[in-house]
């Protein structure tokens, strides 16, 4: 990425941008303090961020959702550290790509600290967790089998939220853009836990089918609402006389899940 250049192309349409800072310097020396801190698909909000200032407020109702979607990046990432902290834990070969998503995710809690603040929010203190949801899930940094489900139920659960709240940021195009970058990324976490899973012996895809937990039955509300096979308006089993189970149809689409739900699936893992 060439700081420079995108700079210049802000100059060419803002002429006074400078003027809305200390001067070049500050300015580039601030993108970069960003840019070295997050993961590079989160960029276009660290830049929205950092204009806030000289380009307009940010709204309250984007303020809460990125507040909301730091509390679901204070919980993953607490848990990948200590997961890849457990000794003996993770076996040797899925260290890497745990201590990965471990990364992932205190990139993405850092990134949105410092977005909040600089759009002149309070980012809201990290809770006391529970990772055991009230002794649900008791052996789940001693045991992998239970770890992997706790892991697959976070970022399931992560990838609809962030769904849930993309129609929240549409009044910010740069928001909404790093928020779907996120949602990616999470993505690719679920893909991937649920293909370890899967060699490890469980039943389960690497996608969702269906409202089926994968064999967590008390990750049910995770998945309530994952069955539907109708999206815009269109049903889609069978359209257009081919042949498309229900199952089928349920797994072409990620269901988004509201505030209030994803609140009460985590509510458990809050002390």
């Amino acid at each position: 990425m060439n700081l420079l250049n995108i700079f210049q192309q802000i100059e060419e349409t803002d002429p006074e941008v400078y003027d809305r800072f200390n001067d070049r310097r500050d300015a580039i020396k601030k993108f970069s303090g960003f840019a070295g801190k997050v993961a590079l698909a989160s960029i276009p909000l660290a830049l929205g961020s950092m204009f806030k200032s000289a380009y307009g407020q940010t709204t309250t109702s984007v303020l809460d959702v990125l507040n909301f979607a730091l509390t679901l990046e204070y919980l993953e990432a607490e848990f990948y550290t200590t997961a890849v902290a457990a000794s003996g834990l993770i076996p040797a070969a899925q260290v890497s790509s745990f201590t990965t998503i471990r990364d992932h995710e205190n990139e993405h809690v850092a990134f949105l600290k410092s977005a909040i603040t600089a759009a002149g929010g309070m980012p809201v203190a990290k809770p006391t967790f529970d990772f055991t949801a009230k002794g649900n899930f008791n052996d789940v940094f001693t045991n992998y089998t239970t770890f992997l489900a706790v892991s697959q139920a976070f970022e399931d659960t992560g990838v609809r939220a962030y769904k849930g709240q993309a129609g929240n940021l549409m009044s910010n195009k740069d928001v909404l853009t790093a928020a779907l970058d996120i949602h990616s990324v999470e993505a690719r976490h679920a893909s991937h836990v649920r293909k370890t899973r899967q060699a490890a012996g469980a039943s389960v895809k690497p996608w969702i089918t269906g409202k089926d937990t994968g064999g967590i039955p008390p990750a049910q509300a995770v998945y309530d609402g994952e069955d539907n096979t109708m999206q815009a308006g269109v049903q889609i089993t069978n359209i257009n006389g081919m042949s498309i189970s229900a199952n089928a149809a349920s797994e072409a689409f990620d269901e988004p899940l509201s505030k209030d739900q994803v609140l009460a699936i985590v509510s458990p893992f809050i002390s």
